[in-house]
């Protein structure tokens, strides 16, 4: 009499993770200390905001800019461009939330000033994507973030593309819907798509079961995230002003955020700093981001080729 032997599965997943998460479990975010009320009306000003933004990164798309570079590694190999329309849009955003919101602080890429210390913080990326835009590749965003104490409550962020093949604003406020210019988001699932797709700063060994894009803005991939254009999406190291506005999104749209400490991948619901600094405007960290199922999915995958 023969003894069977008992086949142990390789942890690697064999096929593609479902699209939607199979169990509706609520937005991370959703249990917050905030008014409906006070967050409609936040959210409104970022509405308005992003789309003041856009509005503006539109008239200056294919003109000829002003651009300086952060940081210049070698005399031909420039990063990190800023152009004059990143320092505009940023200093209007700032004169607007000074005149409605005087009391809440604000994190922006562009400018270091602080305005007042609040437990609600606006973090603002002019312009997320900005190489795209000063070299004409229309792949771009505006983002704007709203935290309190450190959980992303509202987030706008303008897209130069989107699920409706136009430009606008995805915005939510946390608990709610996810929205495109005020109409509710419903991703639509195709059963007869296999492959899905997400976004990887580089692709690894580690993301074989699905097909990896790159778009060059980080914002952006957060809203192609929540309206399910992209099943899951990876980031290096991004700072608070480029997914602020993003995972609040993501939230809404259903999706969960994981961040790696030390060598683990655990579950992100705020921004918290660092034992080195205590300023959220030197926050870091790398990220996945997705419908629950892709997400865990990603981060075993990276976990198991670290």
């Amino acid at each position: 009499m023969s003894t069977a032997t008992k086949v142990i599965q390789p942890k690697t997943p064999s096929k593609m993770p479902p699209l939607k998460p199979v169990d509706k479990k609520p937005a991370p975010n959703a249990d917050v200390a905030i008014s409906r009320e006070t967050l409609r009306e936040i959210e409104s000003a970022a509405i308005e905001l992003a789309g003041i933004a856009g509005a503006e990164i539109t008239r200056a798309v294919g003109g000829l800019l002003a651009v300086r570079y952060k940081t210049a590694v070698k005399e031909d190999l420039w990063k990190d461009p800023v152009s004059e329309i990143d320092q505009k849009v940023e200093r209007m955003i700032r004169e607007r939330l000074a005149e409605s919101f005087p009391k809440h602080d604000i994190i922006g890429e562009e400018s270091t000033e602080r305005p007042a210390k609040n437990d609600f913080i606006w973090a603002v990326d002019p312009i997320d994507g900005t190489a795209n835009f000063v070299n004409g590749l229309p792949l771009f965003a505006a983002s704007i973030g709203i935290l309190h104490n450190g959980v992303p409550v509202v987030g706008a962020v303008w897209t130069s593309v989107s699920h409706a093949l136009r430009a606008g604003v995805y915005h939510c406020t946390a608990g709610g819907k996810l929205r495109f210019d005020g109409a509710d988001v419903t991703p639509k699932v195709n059963p007869e798509v296999r492959r899905r797709l997400v976004g990887v700063p580089v692709a690894t060994v580690s993301d074989g079961l699905w097909e990896t894009r790159k778009t060059g803005s980080a914002a952006l991939e957060c809203t192609m995230v929540a309206a399910g254009l992209l099943q899951a999406a990876r980031f290096a190291s991004p700072n608070i002003w480029d997914i602020a506005g993003g995972l609040a999104l993501v939230f809404a749209g259903g999706g969960v955020a994981r961040r790696r400490v030390d060598k683990e991948w655990v579950e992100m619901i705020a921004f918290e700093p660092s034992k080195e600094n205590p300023d959220l405007r030197y926050w870091r960290g790398e990220i996945i981001i997705g419908e629950r199922s892709a997400a865990d999915t990603m981060c075993e995958m990276q976990s198991s080729t670290s």
